[in-house]
């Protein structure tokens, strides 16, 4: 069964940088789309950045131009480069991976917490 197992999450100043790792495990169809989300107690889940095949990355305007997804050489982990982390950044970050064959398919890590404080 595919499994998303998180780690990098921590506590950062701000303007400072975090890297978050997302290692994914199973049998994963080909035409999948990779994601990052982010939750705080007042938002629910948020859409920060995904990836549909070899398509460009699609980021929210709140993260353009500060977050980075990238993925390794085997594809097996993903990444989510966090710069020029604010305060308002700071939440449960979670990794998703989707797809559709037969039916939909919809994986979530176990989410990591990122504070941003001075």
């Amino acid at each position: 069964q595919v499994q998303l197992v998180q780690s990098g999450g921590g506590l950062v100043r701000p303007g400072g940088s975090l890297k978050l790792s997302c290692a994914v495990s199973g049998s994963i169809y080909s035409l999948h789309t990779v994601g990052w989300y982010r939750q705080t107690p007042g938002t629910g889940r948020d859409f920060i950045a995904s990836r549909f095949g070899n398509n460009t990355t699609t980021y929210a305007g709140s993260v353009k131009g500060r977050f980075t997804m990238s993925r390794d050489n085997n594809k097996n982990t993903f990444f989510l480069q966090m710069n020029s982390l604010k305060p308002e950044d700071t939440a449960v970050y979670y990794c998703n991976l989707n797809w559709y064959s037969d039916k939909y398919y919809d994986y979530w890590g176990q989410g990591t917490q990122v504070t941003v404080s001075s």
